[in-house]
């Protein structure tokens, strides 16, 4: 038996981006909210560590501004410390680094082909829905319809990998077209000076000043069934397990994992079959590297168009002089591996990054390589390839997912974990008024 018991209306399973935007929503409007999370630091997949005084991010990088995500902290009252690069995004084609902001699709394009406002044409029929191709047309089939293009392609490769973390070749066109055409495409974004986590803490931070916890290393073992619904969990912390009684369940772990916590055999078999072909965890490559030299002429963002795996170098302290000790510039190499989803050579790919990081960024054998992470398997930058996401609803009424496993169409990155966040909230708010708690 459990040693102690706590109530709650809410608990959420994992302080990633989905759980804590999850989190701070339902905090912020009454519910007592625990969050538990296995690992001794806030932000899953998108956090940072210390190493040797350089603030370096383990997964996602850029936060969206004047989007879902800012509107998440200032409805909840969190600070939102992101600075934004000006231009936040530079575009290496041949020997130049353009600054497209203001002109677009067609500035870019035109700069690399002669097709391009053939190409600027379908983006612009992609704007309707009879313009969106059917979703068995890849992103490199649908490029490949108006140009051959070797730079294009490679533009439109890196953005696939950047945004959804897989190649051109495994994204639908549809997905692609519906992001960079309807969503925020990638345009207006920043850093935080201490890291990604720092938002993270700015949320957690939130949560607690409305009554609500969270626990760090400490983990769900198991969710209880009574009666059809979910009744709770047995939390393992500080070595010793815990009961906890909550109203109702929201999982940030993914949908194949909340199935294991709950147990197969209270789900019928056609989710669980749908649950296990949505699950194909896409991979990434980064390298986090610093010098004392400047490397990288772009203030923010800069990524390529004739490369294989890099998809792009990022550039922290020009804007964010704090992640890194002084006198030091801080930088990541991020590259899609080939394939993406599935086994790959982790040797091979990592050394095909390496050698393109030598290959574009000057001064770059002289610099000092904090760290080379994959993300992959059941660690990825995605739980599921955009597109066919899995379900936020599960067939137990008071469980529900959030995260990168259940992104809505055509989004992707920790945006489309704040935008699962507030629909569930808002189902929550429905099925489970503030007047209705137990």
């Amino acid at each position: 038996m459990a040693s102690t018991e706590h109530s709650f209306d809410a608990l959420v399973v994992g302080a990633g981006a989905g759980g804590l935007f999850t989190a701070a929503r339902l905090s912020h409007l009454g519910y007592r909210t625990l969050v538990v999370e296995r690992l001794e630091h806030l932000g899953g997949r998108a956090s940072t560590r210390d190493i040797d005084g350089f603030k370096v991010n383990n997964g996602a990088i850029v936060i969206e501004v004047e989007g879902i995500t800012e509107q998440t902290f200032e409805e909840v009252g969190a600070k939102f410390d992101i600075r934004r690069p000006d231009p936040p995004i530079l575009y290496r084609i041949g020997a130049k680094d353009v600054d497209v902001t203001g002109g677009g699709w067609g500035f870019l394009l035109s700069k690399l082909t002669r097709q391009g406002a053939k190409l600027v044409k379908g983006l612009g029929a992609a704007r309707n829905d009879e313009g969106l191709p059917e979703n068995e047309l890849s992103t490199a089939e649908w490029v490949a319809k108006y140009t051959k293009n070797e730079s294009v392609h490679g533009i439109f490769r890196n953005m696939c990998g950047s945004v959804f973390a897989v190649g051109s070749e495994e994204l639908p066109a549809r997905v692609f077209l519906t992001y960079f055409t309807r969503k925020s495409a990638f345009k207006k974004f920043g850093f935080c000076p201490e890291g990604t986590v720092g938002i993270w803490r700015s949320l957690a931070e939130t949560i607690t000043a409305n009554g609500g916890e969270v626990w760090l290393s400490a983990e769900v073992e198991a969710l209880h069934m009574r009666d059809g619904s979910v009744s709770g969990a047995t939390v393992r912390r500080n070595g010793e397990p815990v009961e906890v009684r909550a109203s109702f369940v929201v999982s940030d772990v993914g949908p194949a994992a909340t199935i294991d916590l709950v147990g197969p055999q209270h789900f019928p078999s056609d989710y669980r079959n749908a649950v296990s072909k949505g699950d194909r965890p896409c991979a990434m490559i980064t390298v986090n590297f610093a010098s004392r030299e400047r490397l990288v002429q772009a203030p923010g963002m800069l990524s390529f168009a004739n490369t294989r795996r890099l998809c792009y170098v990022a550039n922290f302290t020009d804007s964010c002089p704090e992640m890194a000790p002084q006198g030091w510039h801080l930088y990541v190499g991020t590259a899609v591996p080939k394939p993406a989803i599935g086994d790959f050579d982790e040797a091979a790919e990592t050394e095909l990054l390496f050698e393109e990081l030598r290959q574009q960024i000057q001064g770059f054998d002289n610099a000092r390589i904090l760290s080379t992470e994959v993300t992959r398997d059941g660690w990825p930058p995605q739980r599921a390839v955009a597109g066919f996401d899995m379900s936020r609803t599960t067939p137990i009424a008071n469980l529900w997912n959030v995260g990168d496993g259940v992104k809505e169409y055509g989004n992707g990155g920790t945006t489309a974990c704040a935008e699962t966040a507030k629909l569930v909230v808002d189902e929550i708010l429905a099925g489970y008024p503030l007047a209705g708690r137990s």
